[in-house]
């Protein structure tokens, strides 16, 4: 056990029993009428308040008794604020903290772990830095920007025995869940391909090249701090809001949503701790005298050592597993299709309970949709 989370549990529950006077507690202090005892409560620090956070992330977190949201962090002092307000109105007080500085908060002895939902570049600084504070560490999807750094990451974790989980919710939504267990079960035969569709086209990536703003002030907005790994570049609303464009900040629409259909494959697969080992793709790319380094479109063969395929292109966001007897498919939506319709037919008595660590946050989808047009399904 940590030893300072140690001692700040003895403490607290050791407190009550050397009192001399007499006091009127409330019962939730003790963990009683159904409340979760503060020291039994995780501890957590929020970092990157933007709508990932706000709209999923510490909302989730929020719901569970035993976890307290103590502080916020972020480089936009209305976004700090937008985190303190949503956190101090669930709890019906005024007691969360804002920084714009996250070390503040890796610096807290009393916070356990952080929610990290920044821009991509920040995911694997701030969750080595983390880790190295002692803090155990929920981070967004993806965690890297570069395969090397991503494994300096696994091993960073690995050695200092630190908590870490990366964001792929899909995979606690119990209608995904169905969709793997018909896969495992060899419903639709042998698996030989798996189609991840990460969605339509980025249009944004004709965006022309921004001029140059004057940088706001560093307690309204710190832009050096948003840039973070990044190489220094003049500011621009432009760069700030379509961070996603550039090879600097982000990877893309493949390391946008592809993360969480890689989940889902791997699952289904049963090689969540291996790879494919072949790759080769083609792409279509923007003109260079435009924001964008993004392809408009790409289409991504891969091979597993056991000859099974995947390919990651663009279209309607959905996974196809495709075997030697028919195939299923889901949407975006949790809509599920499948050939033949009769695998359909199972949905009726699965339970997600029968896979680990399936909770369901998000909605649990049950409806079968139109079956779509196996021609888009070719590969």
């Amino acid at each position: 056990m940590d030893p300072k989370k140690f001692s700040r549990r003895r403490f607290l529950t050791q407190a009550a029993a050397v009192t001399v006077a007499p006091m009127i507690l409330p019962a939730s202090i003790f963990g009683k009428n159904g409340s979760v005892a503060p020291s039994n409560r995780l501890t957590i620090g929020a970092i990157g308040i933007g709508g990932r956070m706000t709209r999923a992330v510490l909302p989730g977190f929020l719901a569970h008794a035993d976890v307290q949201v103590v502080a916020v962090a972020d480089c936009f002092a209305d976004r700090q604020q937008t985190g303190k307000e949503m956190v101090d109105s669930h709890y019906g007080n005024t007691d969360c903290e804002t920084y714009r500085f996250h070390e503040e908060i890796l610096q807290r002895k009393d916070i356990d772990a952080v929610l990290i939902a920044t821009g991509d570049r920040w995911h694997s600084p701030l969750s080595a830095a983390a880790a190295r504070a002692g803090k155990d560490v929920y981070c967004e999807k993806p965690f890297c920007l570069t395969i090397e750094e991503g494994r300096r990451l696994v091993k960073l974790m690995n050695r200092l025995g630190t908590v870490w989980q990366c964001g792929t919710q899909r995979r606690s939504v119990d209608t995904y869940a169905f969709v793997v267990d018909v896969v495992h079960r060899g419903l639709i035969g042998q698996l030989e391909e798996m189609v991840a569709y990460l969605g339509p086209p980025w249009r944004r990536n004709f965006i022309p090249m921004p001029e140059t703003q004057a940088t706001p002030p560093e307690d309204v907005f710190d832009y050096d701090r948003w840039l973070g790994q990044a190489p220094q570049a003049p500011y621009s609303e432009t760069r700030v809001q379509y961070w996603r464009e550039r090879w600097d900040t982000s990877g893309g629409l493949i390391s946008d949503m592809g993360p969480h259909y890689s989940d889902i494959m791997q699952w289904a697969h049963q090689s969540e701790m291996g790879a494919p080992v072949e790759y080769e793709g083609t792409a279509t790319w923007p003109d260079s005298t435009g924001f964008s380094e993004m392809p408009h479109t790409f289409e991504v063969h891969a091979r597993y050592a056991d000859g099974v395929r995947v390919k990651y292109t663009n279209g309607d966001k959905g996974i196809l597993f495709k075997g030697d007897r028919g195939w299923i498919h889901i949407s975006d939506l949790g809509v599920v299709t499948a050939d033949p319709v009769s695998i359909l037919a199972e949905r009726r008595n699965f339970s997600s309970t029968n896979y680990k660590d399936m909770g369901g946050a998000y909605p649990k989808f049950s409806q079968c949709g139109k079956e779509p047009d196996p021609a888009s399904f070719a590969s």
